[in-house]
């Protein structure tokens, strides 16, 4: 595409678009993002800052960003971080028992990578601001922004999967490229496989916030690395606890609200105990239920 304006509002859209998913894609895979909530977010900003600051020197960076964008999402894909979810001890906040790449290894390759690859990005958008006086490019810059943001925010909230995403940012490289190269193509080619194949272990869906993993082996629940639920038999002495809030009541129970809901553990001992009508209220639609429960 040649027109320019278009090239500038396409080149900023891309900028935001890629921030975003970096965002989501390193924080579904590295659980140690939990805690650096904004580790991505900095490493954007610098690369971008970087990136403008040599707006008007070569070689041309975007050319590359493409094969970097594709390195780094695989390489997070191949190597994750999680909770070892093989014990059965409490999950503390700073002391946890991780698999993977230790934190003094990935948080510098994540913080380093990030911005290597917003730098690229940015340098083709500081390349195409170069061609407007600054207010009528500042003004396509923002618009390209805010576009960006307000694309990727549908793909979360319908839940698309992340091969979505990478078909947006596929096409637009192939759109500000205008004669895309070979490594361009095969490196769009490579993000939408590694984006569409999902994980060996473990059924994977991604909600409008987390990366959600089911393991039917043993009815476990993961999000984003961290185990989060299991489903369980109530009946059973250990799991008593889900019987607590009931005790109390010895006539028959009418109607039970419970908020978040979860896999339906709660669900079942509210019937269990004799409830009449249950409604369970699941922040995440994307939650297993175990189906004994309905």
């Amino acid at each position: 595409m040649r027109n320019d304006k278009a090239q500038l509002f396409l080149a900023s859209f891309l900028m935001l678009f890629v921030e975003l998913v970096l965002i989501r894609w390193a924080g579904a895979y590295v659980v140690y993002l939990s805690y650096f909530s904004n580790f991505v977010l900095l490493g954007s900003f610098l690369g971008i800052g970087l990136g403008f600051l040599r707006s008007r020197k070569g070689p041309d960076l975007f050319k590359w960003a493409p094969l970097a964008l594709v390195l780094f999402v695989a390489l997070v894909k191949i190597f994750p971080v999680q909770i070892d979810r093989t014990g059965g001890q409490l999950i503390y906040f700073g002391s946890l028992e991780t698999k993977g790449l230790p934190t003094w290894i990935m948080l510098p390759f994540i913080f380093v990578a990030v911005a290597a690859i917003m730098t690229m990005i940015a340098h083709g958008v500081a390349q195409r601001f170069s061609r407007f006086p600054a207010l009528d490019a500042y003004r396509l810059d923002i618009l390209g922004s805010l576009a960006g943001i307000v694309a990727f925010a549908p793909l979360t909230t319908f839940r698309i999967q992340p091969i979505g995403w990478m078909l947006v940012i596929a096409a637009l490289i192939v759109v500000l490229t205008w004669r895309p190269r070979a490594l361009d193509l095969v490196a769009c080619a490579t993000l939408l496989l590694v984006a569409g194949v999902s994980n060996v272990s473990g059924i994977q869906t991604w909600s409008q916030y987390y990366r959600v993993q089911f393991f039917p082996d043993d009815e476990q629940i993961s999000v984003n690395g961290i185990p989060h639920q299991a489903m369980v038999d109530i009946n059973e002495p250990q799991n008593e606890i889900y019987q607590r809030p009931y005790e109390r009541f010895t006539g028959t129970l009418g109607n039970v609200l419970i908020v978040g809901a979860g896999n339906g553990n709660d669900v079942a001992a509210a019937l269990e105990a004799g409830a009449q009508h249950v409604d369970a209220v699941e922040m995440m639609r994307v939650i297993p239920v175990k189906l004994t429960y309905l």
